[in-house]
């Protein structure tokens, strides 16, 4: 019997394999329709997508799936093959509940949905987005329903199981609760103190191909694998593609070369958390990014804890002299001016603008109407409205009337990904919390930085997150790496030191 249950794990790992190849090609279809795809082609690539979607579905769902599971359950497997079960019947249990209509009809509405954002977001066209976006979320709550049934848990905790494995919106509740007592306090005291800060702005117009070249040093700075990726230019900045194939785009603004570079940093800390995950069972659920949180973190670990540290400044200085002026030293460029510029805490409408201390009210924000909106509370048409309420409550700006900068500004809602905006903040609070546990493993690290060496960064990233993949819960692998479970005290500590205190 247990020689049979062992073959039933040996299956499930063969059709989990298949799916992971059907999903490469899923993967490098969706960025092309993002990055390279003619807008002609939008409605025979979604139809394509759907099909794909529904395949994959009906592939993870058939019922010898089930039963592969449950004989696999009773054999003596080690510990990594008992994760790797439980990870793969997380993945079939997930998509089992859904039927495949209803996955074919979401792929269809949402690549639409998406495709129009693209044109109607600088159009400021509410109402075209609008009605696209009631379909997008009629949907996600019918799916929201099925899950939440199935599982026991209110609609919202449904979807965000889908992105944080365990987390629930009562620990969210108080996890976001306690910024909003803090942070408003921090904004002001922040604004209050860069007031005798001056600081000279970098004057463009900056070339396309400089910022790109410059984008391009850096990724290899930071350990980019060109030989399984490339930068590409899209809408809205992204990683995509599989672990073989790393896809990541940004764009690119001819008067300011931050937000191009420090998307580039971003991005490349997801793209490295890929190309670093297991190789030996790459194709299997074991291998995947723990969580969206946790590969938010490593991206927001990249962007805001190392790339924006006055060590990591020094070090990219000559590359920006060296794409930007031509070499010659110019005083915007002086690296105090660089580090002040790189800390400025200005409240503003763009969540991928905005800076690290005013980026939590951002995420907040679309977390407390993301859940309205799943939970019933809410409508599509109540949207523009609670929006402006909570950006004059939050960040005091108002939005009346802005859509494209407001409550259309973001992909994730036409994607359908209600329940992914949490992981953002989650994110920078492990990022915080991982890099804390750095300073404490490696005392020089700052040291290191500043030479270019970061080489001890970069493995112990690999050795306590990106190498692990889901073998571990993300509790498991906070406590193995850092100690403890999710505190998110190095987060507020973070912040005062580097902004009210730096």
């Amino acid at each position: 019997m247990s020689d049979q249950n062992n073959i039933a794990y040996d299956k499930l790992a063969e059709r989990f394999t298949k799916l992971h190849r059907l999903n490469h090609l899923s993967s490098i279809a969706s960025w092309d329709q993002a990055a390279m795809m003619p807008s002609g082609s939008n409605q025979a690539r979604s139809e394509a997508l759907a099909e794909l979607s529904t395949l994959t579905h009906e592939l993870l769902t058939a019922s010898e799936v089930g039963d592969w599971i449950q004989a696999a359950s009773e054999a003596p497997l080690d510990s990594f093959r008992q994760a790797s079960l439980r990870e793969m019947a997380r993945e079939w249990r997930q998509a089992s509940v859904i039927p495949a209509d209803l996955v074919k009809a979401k792929s269809l509405v949402t690549s639409d949905c998406e495709h129009a954002w693209r044109s109607q977001r600088p159009e400021n066209d509410w109402q075209g987005f609008s009605k696209n976006l009631e379909e997008v979320l009629r949907l996600t709550r019918e799916e929201a329903s099925i899950r939440a049934e199935s599982s026991g848990v209110d609609p919202y905790d449904a979807l965000l199981e889908l992105y944080e494995p365990g987390m629930t919106c009562k620990q969210l509740d108080g996890l976001f609760g306690d910024v909003k007592n803090w942070l408003p306090d921090y904004v002001q005291q922040a604004t209050e103190r860069q007031k005798s800060s001056d600081y000279l702005m970098p004057e463009g117009p900056f070339a396309i191909d400089k910022l790109k070249a410059l984008g391009l040093e850096v990724m290899t700075l930071l350990g980019f694998d060109f030989n399984r990726g490339r930068l590409d230019v899209s809408t809205h900045p992204f990683c995509g593609g599989v672990a073989e194939d790393v896809r990541i785009t940004t764009r690119y603004r001819d008067d300011d070369f931050i937000e191009s570079l420090m998307g580039v940093i971003h991005e490349t800390g997801h793209a490295r958390y890929e190309q670093s995950r297991p190789k030996d069972t790459l194709e299997l659920p074991v291998s995947y990014a723990r969580s969206t949180g946790i590969h938010e973190g490593q991206s927001l670990f990249f962007e805001m804890q190392l790339g924006r540290s006055r060590e990591f400044l020094s070090l990219i200085r000559p590359l920006l002299l060296k794409h930007l002026t031509n070499g010659k030293e110019l005083p915007a460029y002086q690296l105090d001016n660089l580090q002040t510029l790189y800390r400025q805490v200005n409240p503003g409408f763009i969540r991928v603008e905005a800076d690290e201390v005013t980026y939590p009210a951002h995420v907040i924000l679309r977390y407390d109407i993301e859940k309205a909106l799943i939970n019933g509370d809410m409508t599509v048409a109540d949207l523009p409205d609670a929006w402006n309420e909570k950006m004059q409550k939050y960040l005091n700006l108002s939005t009346q009337g802005n859509y494209k900068d407001g409550c259309m500004q973001d992909i994730h809602w036409p994607l359908g990904a209600f329940g992914y905006f949490p992981s953002y903040t989650l994110g920078a609070m492990y990022a915080a919390q991982l890099f804390a546990a750095i300073q404490t493993s490696i005392p020089d690290v700052h040291s290191r930085i500043s030479s270019g060496d970061l080489s001890p960064v970069f493995d112990w990233l690999k050795d306590n997150i990106w190498s692990q993949g889901s073998r571990y819960t993300t509790s498991e692998l906070m406590v193995r790496a850092t100690g403890e479970d999710l505190n998110a005290s190095f987060f507020k500590e973070h912040l005062k030191k580097r902004y009210l205190k730096g």
